[in-house]
């Protein structure tokens, strides 16, 4: 009994002790539940000098992204943004489409909505428009949505993403928002080939339903200006995707949907006001990040589990893994030292989880820590049995599990919001901004570029590029047939085997509704050699 006692008085104790409250932002941090020492904690306080001093450097404009010399202020900028003329411009462009003041080709309302983009010009305001609107936006009546459009989001260069949104949607009445801070971005490009191409099919003017946010004078830019596309946005060079929600990268969406823009930066405004005290202890995106660095030893040795008690955050972990995984995984330190740096993250919603991969986390490897998030105002009272409801039952087993999960020496974060609200949004993503920034200070890696995502378009342009020169050889070669190493051989291409392989399975199998100019391929399996045959016909 006196050791029962004694536990449960540290456990207070603790609590007490590492929890951050504000109520001003209805906003709390518990991280009693992670497994480190006060004296482990102190040890921190000559990185976090220097970290708090580099994030100062930040704010105050110093170049932070040396491979594209450029500043880092979306910390800064979005407290300006709400006074600005971009601000009034977005939200009056959102009124004219919902009043009819802006219309389409044919002199209709604009009902539909396409965003186009990826990483976080998708994932932004993908997340807000689930968490503010709920899944079930576009089934509402245009009345219900007051007059404002249905909204989708295509982020990929898959055609099945084209093709579901063409298959509900009416082009007379679809607007598409084109979002590419270059204008290079090739999935976003092929997008607007595809939609293009749609509205043409259809006899509408692409033009005239299309507008742009990007840099000026970027590609895009400058192709929706000689097109004279309905309207373009000019975005901040300084700001990064992942970091453009707060932006008007995720304004303009915000806005089509109805959504408080100006709430949402005021959230993120004030908690990034908590989040600039020099105290490590006392600021929660501080604490967040030391609590990182702690349980990983400094190098991400355990992943991070983030769980949302709350079905219109289910996307927030699909958010903050681009956010954190494209700022923390890097090869090298910034002194060029070799290091492989970075923080596993993935998730689900509580209490889905309890059903899908809590079993790991209980009983599995102890590689993790892990942060729920409650949402404490439900949004119905729906009553169970006498005194309890729906939403007792998610406190519960959120309760419940993260103390089955301490019990077992497993790591635990708690964030405590009141509401899913724009203001609420706000505050966790600029939480999360600023742990990430930190964190990457504290280990001595860029935050704010990406190398690796460069190295992936760069082999993915090698491989259009071997595709491309496939086509000339496939239509010098008709007709011909057998297996891949049979015409690597041929094409003195062994060395690419695997790569040409890849190719001709994707123009075999699409050789119905794909035409090349002089030759046919298709493939079909030899039980007995164990592979494709193909066969290359002439045209």
């Amino acid at each position: 009994m006196v050791k029962k006692v004694t536990y449960i008085n540290k456990k207070l104790e603790r609590n007490s002790k590492y929890s951050l409250t504000n109520g001003n932002l209805n906003f709390s941090l518990n991280v009693a539940g992670m497994d480190f020492t006060d004296k482990e904690l102190d040890t921190l306080k000559v990185k976090f000098t220097k970290a708090h001093a580099e994030m100062k450097k930040i704010e105050a404009g110093e170049i932070k992204n040396p491979d594209e010399n450029q500043k880092v202020t979306h910390f800064t900028d979005r407290a300006a943004y709400p006074h600005e003329e971009r601000f009034t411009d977005v939200e009056n462009f959102a009124d004219a489409v919902r009043s009819g003041n802006i219309k389409s080709s044919t002199g209709i309302f604009f009902d539909y909505a396409v965003i186009n983009g990826i990483g976080g010009s998708a994932l932004g305001p993908a997340l807000m428009q689930l968490a503010i609107n709920g899944p079930y936006w576009n089934e509402k009546t245009r009345i219900d949505r007051t007059n404002n459009p249905k909204i989708y989001f295509v982020d990929n260069t898959d055609s099945a993403g084209v093709r579901d949104i063409l298959d509900v949607i009416s082009l007379e009445e679809t607007l598409v928002v084109n979002i590419s801070k270059s204008g290079r971005t090739q999935e976003t490009k092929n997008n607007i080939i595809a939609f293009a191409q749609a509205f043409e099919r259809a006899g509408l003017d692409y033009n005239k339903h299309a507008c742009a946010i990007t840099m000026e004078n970027s590609s895009l830019d400058r192709e929706a200006k000689i097109e004279k596309w309905l309207k373009i946005f000019h975005m901040s060079e300084s700001i990064g995707g992942r970091t453009s929600e707060t932006s008007i990268v995720g304004h303009l969406p915000a806005a089509l949907a109805g959504i408080d823009f100006k709430t949402f930066i005021k959230g993120a405004c004030k908690m990034d006001v908590w989040t600039r005290l020099a105290d490590y202890r006392k600021n929660p995106a501080y604490l967040l990040a030391a609590m990182w660095y702690l349980a990983g030893n400094g190098k991400g040795d355990k992943n991070m589990v983030l769980v949302p008690y709350s079905d219109r955050l289910a996307l927030l972990s699909r958010y903050l893994q681009q956010l954190v995984m494209e700022s923390l995984g890097k090869k090298t330190d910034i002194e060029g030292n070799l290091v492989h740096q970075g923080l596993n993250v993935f998730g689900n919603k509580g209490g889905t989880d309890a059903h899908a991969y809590i079993q790991q986390l209980n009983d599995g490897r102890n590689d993790f820590f892990v942060t729920f998030i409650e949402v404490l105002k439900d949004s119905m009272i729906v009553p169970i049995s006498k005194g309890v409801t729906m939403g007792d039952y998610l406190h519960g087993f959120k309760t419940g599990l993260s103390n089955a999960l301490e019990a077992r020496e497993r790591q635990v974060i708690q964030i405590q919001i009141n509401e899913v609200s724009p203001f609420s949004l706000g505050t966790l993503i600029a939480l999360y901004e600023r742990a990430v920034a930190v964190y990457a200070e504290l280990i001595n890696i860029n935050a704010f570029h990406q190398p690796g995502v460069q190295a992936y378009k760069l082999a993915g342009k090698g491989i259009i590029t071997l595709l491309t020169e496939l086509e000339s050889l496939l239509s010098d070669l008709a007709p011909w047939t057998g297996t891949v190493d049979e015409f690597c051989k041929k094409a003195d291409l062994e060395a690419k085997a695997v790569e040409v392989e890849g190719v001709l399975a994707k123009f075999a199998e699409n050789a119905d509704r794909r035409s090349f100019d002089n030759f046919k391929l298709t493939r079909a399996w030899t039980e007995t050699k164990g592979c494709w045959t193909y066969c290359l016909e002439q045209k």
